[in-house]
């Protein structure tokens, strides 16, 4: 990363910041005026939002610059992505938690297992940048234009 491009820092942040609002915005850890998070949000839910946008926004500046190895981890970070979301969302908030287990499951069962999906969603978002990176070290000369 110490050799990235102007362009590609650019494409971090942004990614990053449109990542933070994807995840923060419906799982209410962004506050707005749509809906109220009927659960408060945990401390360890504000990290994990953080770390995962974060994380989103350096794997998609690897796919920016003059360099595109083929290393393709976007499934990886989409299915990532997706986690984070339910690991820090509000357990009862979720339609579909709900739907197939009520609020009583959601709030036994679904809620305890929280950290550990942001740990996964954590640990493949860390493994797709991993192998961006080694890509790219790997064949600097690669171009897929």
């Amino acid at each position: 990363m110490r050799g990235w491009s102007g362009r590609q820092w650019v494409v971090a942040v942004g990614a990053a910041g449109i990542a933070a609002l994807l995840v923060g915005v419906p799982t209410a850890i962004v506050q707005t005026a749509w809906f109220t998070r009927m659960t408060p949000v945990l401390w360890w839910n504000y990290p994990v939002w953080v770390t995962s946008a974060v994380l989103t926004g350096l794997i998609t500046a690897t796919y920016v610059g003059p360099v595109r190895p083929p290393a393709d981890q976007q499934r990886k970070t989409v299915a990532a992505g997706v986690l984070a979301a339910f690991a820090v969302g509000c357990p009862i908030c979720n339609k579909l938690v709900v739907l197939l287990l009520g609020v009583g499951g959601a709030m036994s069962y679904f809620a305890p297992v929280q950290p550990l999906i942001a740990l996964v969603s954590l640990a493949l978002l860390g493994e797709a940048l991993r192998r961006r990176l080694r890509a790219l070290r790997a064949c600097p000369t690669y171009d897929a234009r």
